[in-house]
């Protein structure tokens, strides 16, 4: 497969899974904007901010950040390359470069989500809910990735695919999971109050995740058990350690294929076995801010060795 085919499917996935977590962001900041303020290190929409990395971009264009320009920042605008509707605009041009290498079902579902897109841009504002379009963006990328699973080859493109759903799903779920530790948490008191679990709870409905979670534990939400759930709980399909299984996985596949090993297969083997590793006490030792912001940086780097080794140049 040539690279730039390769490439602009990595990112076909890359940028659908980055539009569901702008509108999982949207859904964590509506949830928690109906709590009453308990003096924050930052108001909760400006944590959304924080966490997305995307405050100083929104600064200079919006000012203070104020929930309806965060929504149109987040959602609307096609300044912030990281918004819904930049994601799913790029997502269906880099499917219609490589048209050929697609099913018409996923096709399809990448088009119809463009076409309806275009259609909420000429509807007035006034007229939107906000959670109308966090459920319209999760069901238009479920429908994508499901059209994924079930009619494409499960050859290098499909790799690619998952590559770049797992990359940018790991970067994701440690961001949300940072919203509500780092910046929303207001003060080391509030750790394992009535607030502390309402937030956590918030997250994991944000994520689809909280009938998971009790199915997985059942009783009391705790830090420690939702950061077991979403870090180093493999049967949990957004955890942590599942996005590195699964780019282990993939990279290995692509190993095979290929019929060379890589630096970017061995450092994902190194950041899998690292997590299989760690216990959740080992995290709230270094401080899970600390925790997810380094692995934030380590799936980063992996991110780059891929691009190196595959997507940057001609390679069958």
């Amino acid at each position: 497969m040539l690279s730039r085919t390769a490439d602009n499917l990595f990112w076909i996935a890359r940028y659908m899974e980055r539009a569901e977590t702008a509108a999982r962001l949207l859904e964590v900041g509506s949830r928690i904007a109906l709590l009453p303020s308990a003096g924050g290190y930052r108001n909760e929409w400006d944590s959304l901010l924080q966490a997305s990395g995307n405050a100083d971009a929104f600064a200079r264009k919006y000012g203070d950040p104020v929930q309806r320009n965060i929504e149109s920042f987040l959602f609307f605008d096609h300044d912030n390359p990281s918004s819904v509707a930049s994601c799913i605009t790029m997502a269906r041009e880099n499917g219609r470069i490589v048209r050929t290498a697609l099913t018409a079902q996923v096709w399809d579902a990448l088009n119809t989500a463009f076409q309806e897109l275009r259609q909420l841009e000429r509807t007035p504002r006034s007229e939107l809910e906000l959670s109308r379009l966090t459920e319209w963006t999760m069901r238009h990328a479920a429908m994508v990735r499901g059209a994924i699973e079930a009619t494409l080859l499960r050859n290098d493109g499909w790799d690619f695919l998952n590559l770049g759903y797992h990359l940018e799903r790991a970067d994701n779920t440690a961001r949300l999971m940072d919203v509500k530790y780092y910046v929303l948490l207001p003060k080391v008191e509030f750790v394992g109050s009535g607030l502390d679990n309402y937030q956590w709870t918030t997250l994991l409905r944000a994520m689809s995740a909280h009938r998971a979670f009790h199915w997985a534990y059942g009783g009391e939400v705790t830090a420690a058990k939702i950061a077991h759930f979403l870090i180093l709980n493999s049967q949990c399909p957004r955890a942590l350690i599942t996005c590195v299984e699964e780019i282990s996985l993939h990279l290995d596949r692509l190993a095979k294929a290929y019929g060379s090993k890589t630096e970017a297969q061995a450092r994902a083997q190194d950041m899998l076995a690292a997590l299989e590793a760690t216990k959740v006490e080992d995290i709230f030792d270094e401080g899970l801010h600390e925790f997810l912001s380094r692995f934030i940086r380590e799936v980063a780097g992996l991110g780059s060795l891929v691009h190196e080794t595959y997507l940057s140049g001609d390679m069958r």
